[in-house]
């Protein structure tokens, strides 16, 4: 598994935050993929997103303040426009000391919001200032308020946190709940996958019967299950006309922590009012999981060759293979070919 920066995904969009998390007039500091970003949101409500590093003596603009369509560095004062960085006024100058300040410039990051959810864009040529030619994933049930928020700083490389995160086999290990899994309740399991937009999904299906927490739902819960490129699973639960989104975003901060966000969207009456109760189960799940991160890199330290089986290993091959298929796309200047294909995948948890 590489540990470098070269091997984030890039050319891609990546989820930056939710709509709430940036008010009006308001900045705030993100690291994504190893850059520093300054995310904002204008008075006109317009979102968005610019190196967090000021080019004169490199202090965080984030901490600075926005004031007419720039953001104003909170060391010297310099102000950077928002839609194209250059910069519009340094106070240090006197009259008579010609500079041409719009040669100076903070690079920019093209952001979306849709619905409830703010993406940005990052490009592998850091000289990127144009419109990029996909958007960012659509989740039209991704809108409103969020029932459920929680989030984690891993201290491992996105690559084993995604592989973590699609691991099916773990759970009867790391999570043992009496409410979910045992590893007296391990039994086979068959799920038809299929590829999807830049990924795959886990095609809609019952729960597994030794998934207690689904009957919380009640009636007979459908569930369907994806992941795409660059870090992005959700698990779609219907219940007859009622909705339950979990959307998980792997974000990588540098090549050694990565960034853990799961978020529920619904419509479901019962699942608000055993909001408590479920915020508990998934906080206690994602710290199951960080402290099995902390445990492995105690062995990832001695640099060892890992294994992968078939077929429960299986959802992480394909993500190896489409990043690779990704990064190959985007270097030839053409489309992405998914390079998964349908199957029937088997194991036992």
């Amino acid at each position: 598994m590489a540990d470098k920066a070269s091997d984030f995904v890039f050319d891609i969009w990546y989820f930056a935050g939710l709509s709430n998390d940036v008010a009006r007039g308001q900045l705030v500091r993100r690291e994504i993929a190893g850059e520093p970003i300054t995310l904002g949101r204008n008075e006109d409500g317009t979102v968005f997103a610019m190196r967090d590093v000021c080019p004169h003596r490199a202090a965080p603009l984030s901490s600075g303040c926005l004031k007419s369509g720039t953001v104003e560095c909170p060391y010297h004062g310099w102000r950077f426009g928002i839609e194209d960085g250059a910069c519009q006024e340094i106070p240090a100058l006197c009259e008579g000391q010609n500079m041409d300040t719009q040669k100076i410039k903070v690079r920019i990051f093209p952001t979306q919001e849709n619905g409830a959810l703010i993406w940005v864009y990052i490009a592998a040529d850091k000289r990127f200032a144009g419109h990029p030619k996909i958007s960012p994933p659509a989740f039209p049930f991704a809108t409103g308020r969020a029932v459920i928020d929680d989030n984690l700083t891993l201290n491992c490389h996105v690559g084993h946190a995604v592989i973590g995160l699609m691991d099916p086999a773990h759970d009867p290990y790391v999570h043992r709940q009496w409410w979910w899994r045992s590893e007296h309740s391990i039994h086979e399991k068959s799920k038809a996958f299929e590829p999807r937009e830049r990924g795959f999904a886990m095609a809609s299906h019952s729960p597994s019967s030794n998934s207690f927490a689904y009957k919380l739902l009640g009636g007979k819960p459908i569930t369907e299950i994806a992941f795409q490129l660059p870090g992005i699973r959700t698990e779609e639960i219907k219940v007859g006309d009622k909705t339950v989104l979990s959307f998980t975003a792997v974000t990588p901060i540098d090549a050694t922590h990565t960034q853990i966000r799961q978020i529920f969207f619904s419509d479901h009456l019962a699942f608000k009012m055993l909001k408590p109760i479920i915020a508990s189960g998934a906080r206690k799940f994602l710290r199951q999981d960080a402290d099995m991160v902390d445990l492995q890199q105690m062995g990832l330290r001695h640099d060892p060759t890992l294994m992968l089986i078939e077929d429960a290993d299986t959802q992480a091959k394909w993500y190896h293979q489409l990043k690779r298929e990704w990064a190959k796309s985007r270097a030839e200047g053409r489309e992405f070919k998914n390079p998964v294909k349908a199957k029937i995948l088997r194991w036992r948890s």
